[in-house]
């Protein structure tokens, strides 16, 4: 520990105070903090560094209250020696003793030492206008300030005995620091006031005695229990006896009512939620008093306002609003939900506010679900949903105007369930058209919703079942999100029976396909489908094992299928082995003869082993305990599923060899090497210059070859940093990735032979096929053997794919020669300024450039993109190949003080990656 600096040291103890206290006492520690905070030596940087434990942890600092009390005296001796000048340092160090303070409860005890700092502390604010210390010592005042509040709201009363002395500095300062003083004295009358009203018997000068308090701290207070920061109900709030003299109170609230539009938006909230506790506790005050701040509050755009007003008309109900007022505000709230202005959060809280707006008299008392009476469809129109608004936005409106056309008339009901069931099908179309993995998430979670609310109508339901189903036919990808929204409906609804329907529809879709439809690909989606379809007692599941049996009889499936397919199977006939059908005497058959097949003629040897292992226990055991042994295995059991190698052989160290073992950490990681340029393709080297249409002529490779389809790039497989010595050599590494979108296929596994440490890392070359040329991310796993015969799984850092990583030069045939591909820029140039496709687009790029910054971004950047000559110091012309099939193109001119880019694309979806990539490479 001595070693690290106090950098490293701080840093260890904020991760894990545990494990930095196990080499060294708390005690220990504590004094090194307390001795390196009164060396002169130290800078105050690392002085504040040091305050942080005592911010962070002070309980574990100082464990009792004796602890405490000691360490505040230390940290009130290094601020008294503290110079003026050190302004972050005495502020840091007055949070930190009052963190102290408060979270070692020695306050209770009332030592000397809080009452020398609280004492400290006021005298600090006594210097309003900064009269003694000047400006530059505002931020001690503020900070003091802070602190007394802090304590104040930690132990309610503690400074109702000076509410006099707090009223007056707040009415003296006029600097920008009078918000803290208005925020300590509000509190401190608020906390007054309850502890006023928690008395049997008050008179009428106690509310002015209060008031008037000049002297002392209320330390007897603070043992009672504290109040409510919110009073959520108003049987809740204790009431001041009616007949008390309210006058100076009311004259107090009307003040700092009226002083308020000069505190910043959170600190007006504050304000107005303190007061509103005031005046509910007190009846002789009237809500009224609120009324002349209504106008402005109902015109603000401030959220925090907002939330404030809609908290006033919560407690005070029709006492403050009136209909029209309600009526107003209400509108206003759905105004606010559509500005172009606000950002999304925003948009998001007035719809939640509109969904939740306090009613003066509520008919409804359901909770989360009844929807205000005054949200009507006439109101709401406007917030209808659209494809065009982002994700949560639209989600959030659906969840909204559902809830409003279940409550709506007849006639409006059914005209905005019909809208609302229109934008589902828009989605959905959407989806169908290839859409991204956000609006593929989006339009399932806009079902999910929809059914929430309208599941049990008649026709729509129904409707949706055949379009969900007529989508999984074309996208069968689909199938996890279909299979999570029956997941989510049922989990939602016990008693709907939709989710059954959609399976059973799915299930029959599955089995009717014809073979010519069924790839590898698509039959692993539609064993998922079979495979939930399984679990649902109502599904006759005769239909799914002929269709595997006809599969698995009538393909090369057994040859060529693989582990996850054959496991992907087994996982259907495990459900099957559940299933009430297994009773009947024909499926049962059908289902012996399935896994005896697999048991004879799958190619992998753990799926033969495990199918062998099911046909045993279909054919030896009752269906009783066939199904206890499989239920007490899936709910995590002694019983156990396993291969017949497992079962034959009980030893330790045997099952010891065939678990895959979880490293405690990543061990492997990809480093990157360079970025390989998929190589020219060879066909014929006719003079393409001769070609009349050299634009068809170059199109007309894309389907001559696959050259369009990958981009490779290459790493070094190396060790992440020190390892265990028994990961020193590895053996048989299986590389596996996954993709964070869908904008690429997916990668195969790699395999290495072996890595050792003390050698050459080993090179590897990930391929990528793009979908949509875009940035991706994908994460990498790692299986491996090590010299003891056990097997080890470890997770790799994720990798990134930046844009630039998909560019790939112009693919031309070999021998083509610079006037061909300079031709081939020019008609891409015309046809895509020329074309009326929605995807193309053009844009201009310019940047402040030096006499040689063109030549030094041609030989440096765009050196295998170039189609003009690098030379010609007029136009440079750049062209990218980003595959499948896109393109994008650069003009580059020289002008007298700026470099000008001309930018084509066939996907205008590209320009906002264009322009990052640009602002890159031209930053200075």
């Amino acid at each position: 520990m001595a070693s690290l600096t106090w950098s490293q040291r701080i840093s260890a103890f904020s991760l894990s105070p545990s494990q930095f206290l196990s080499s060294i006492t708390s005690d220990s520690f504590l004094a090194e903090l307390l001795r390196e905070l009164r060396d002169d030596k130290a800078s105050d940087n690392t002085k504040v560094l040091l305050l942080s434990p005592f911010l962070e942890h002070p309980t574990i600092l100082c464990p009792t209250v004796s602890v405490g009390e000691e360490t505040a005296l230390e940290l009130m001796s290094v601020l008294a020696q503290t110079p003026p000048k050190a302004v972050s340092l005495k502020c840091n160090l007055m949070v930190a003793i009052s963190t102290v303070l408060i979270c070692t409860t020695c306050m209770e005890r009332q030592p000397k030492v809080a009452e020398d700092y609280l004492d400290q502390l006021f005298h600090t604010i006594e210097d309003t206008n900064d009269h003694r210390g000047g400006l530059s010592l505002q931020p001690i005042r503020a900070t003091s300030c802070e602190c007394l509040r802090e304590m104040e709201m930690s132990y309610p009363g503690l400074l109702s005995q000076r509410l006099e002395t707090l009223y007056q500095l707040k009415q003296l300062e006029t600097t920008v620091v009078h918000q803290a003083y208005s925020a300590l004295y509000t509190l401190t009358l608020k906390n007054a006031v309850f502890l006023l009203c928690q008395k049997e018997e008050v008179a009428n000068a106690d509310l002015k005695t209060v008031l008037c308090a000049n002297e002392g701290f209320g330390w007897k207070a603070i043992h009672k229990p504290l109040p409510p920061a919110i009073f959520s109900q108003m049987e809740e709030i204790p009431q001041l006896r009616t007949g008390v003299d309210c006058k100076e109170l009311k004259s107090i609230v009307s003040s700092l009512l009226e002083e308020s539009y000069l505190l910043t938006p959170m600190s007006q909230a504050a304000l107005l939620r303190e007061l509103v506790d005031i005046v509910s506790m007190v009846p002789s005050l009237s809500p009224a008093l609120f009324k002349s701040q209504l106008l402005r509050l109902f015109g603000t755009a401030q959220v925090e306002l907002v939330h404030a007003t809609l908290m006033m008309k919560s407690a005070f109900t029709d006492s403050l609003f009136s209909p029209d007022d309600e009526n107003f505000f209400l509108k206003r709230l759905v105004c606010m939900a559509q500005h172009p202005l606000l950002n999304i959060p925003e948009k998001l809280f007035y719809i939640d506010c509109i969904r939740h707006f306090p009613e003066n008299r509520p008919i409804s008392s359901q909770g989360d679900e009844s929807l205000p009476v005054l949200v009507t469809p006439r109101l709401t129109i406007s917030l209808l949903p659209t494809v065009f608004n982002d994700s949560s936005t639209m989600l959030c409106r659906l969840k909204l105007m559902c809830m409003v056309y279940l409550e709506a008339d007849e006639g409006e009901d059914s005209k905005g369930v019909a809208y609302l069931f229109d934008h589902l099908m828009a989605l959905l179309k959407i989806v169908d058209n290839h859409g991204r993995r956000e609006m593929v998430v989006t339009a399932f979670r806009a079902v999910f919703i929809f059914l929430t609310y309208f599941s049990q109508m008649e026709n729509l339901p129904e409707v949706l079942i055949q379009k969900l189903s007529e989508l999984y036919s074309r996208q069968c990808r689909l199938a996890p999100n279909l299979i999570n929204l029956c997941d989510r409906i049922q989990g939602c609804m016990e008693d709907s029976v939709w989710s059954v329907k959609l399976l059973k529809s799915l299930q029959r879709l599955v089995v009717d396909m014809p073979p010519s439809q069924l790839t590898l690909q698509n039959f692993s989606w539609h064993l998922k489908i079979l495979k939930r379809a399984a679990v649902e007692k109502q599904i006759p599941q005769g239909s799914s094992l002929y269709f595997l049996l006809k599969v698995l009889y009538h393909s090369s499936l057994c040859e060529r299928g693989g582990w996850k397919v054959g496991n992907a199977i087994l996982a259907v006939c495990r459900n099957l082995l559940l299933h009430p059908c297994v009773n009947q005497a024909s499926v049962s058959a059908e289902l012996a003869d399935l896994l005896h097949h697999m048991a004879g003629h799958y190619d992998d040897t753990d799926i033969r082993d495990h199918a062998r292992f099911y046909y045993t226990l279909l054919t030896n055991l009752s269906l009783e305990k066939l199904s206890g042994v499989l239920v007490q295995s899936q709910e995590g059991g002694q019983a156990k599923v396993r291969s017949l190698s497992a079962i034959m052989a009980e030893t330790e160290g045997l099952s010891s060899h065939l678990t895959i073992h979880p490293t405690s950490g990543p061990v492997l990681q990809f480093v990157r090497l360079q970025h390989v340029s998929f190589p020219p393709v060879t066909y014929s080297t006719e003079d393409t210059t001769a070609v009349e249409n050299v634009l068809d002529h170059y199109r007309s490779q894309f389907s001559d070859a696959d050259f369009a389809s990958e981009v490779t790039l290459k790493y070094k497989l190396a060790y992440l940093g020190e390892t265990e010595p028994l990961f020193e050599k590895l053996f048989s590494i299986c590389l596996s990735f996954d993709l964070k979108d869908s904008n690429y296929e997916d990668m195969c596994d790699i395999h290495v032979p072996c890595l050792f440490r003390d050698r050459k890392p080993p090179e590897v070359s990930l391929k990528l096929k793009p979908k949509q040329p875009y940035p991706t991310c994908f994460k990498a796993s790692a299986v491996f053997s090590t010299e003891d015969g056990l097997t080890w799984q470890t997770q790799l850092p994720d990798v990134k794919v930046c844009f630039p990583d998909i560019f790939l030069p112009m693919p031309v045939p070999v021998g083509s020669s610079s006037s061909y591909k300079e031709n081939v820029f020019d008609r891409l140039w015309e046809d895509i300024c020329a074309t009326e496709a929605d995807r193309s687009a053009i844009s201009l790029f310019c940047f402040e450039g030096k006499d040689n910054s063109l030549q030094v971004m041609n030989k440096q950047i765009f050196q295998n993109f170039l189609i003009s000559d690098p030379s010609d110091i007029g136009e440079c012309k750049v062209l990218f190949f980003l595959p499948p099939r896109f393109h994008i193109l650069f003009r580059i001119n020289l002008t007298e003080d700026a470099v000008k880019i001309d930018i084509g694309t066939d996907n205008w979806e590209l320009l906002p990656h264009i322009n990052s990539y640009l602002l890159k490479i031209t930053e200075k």
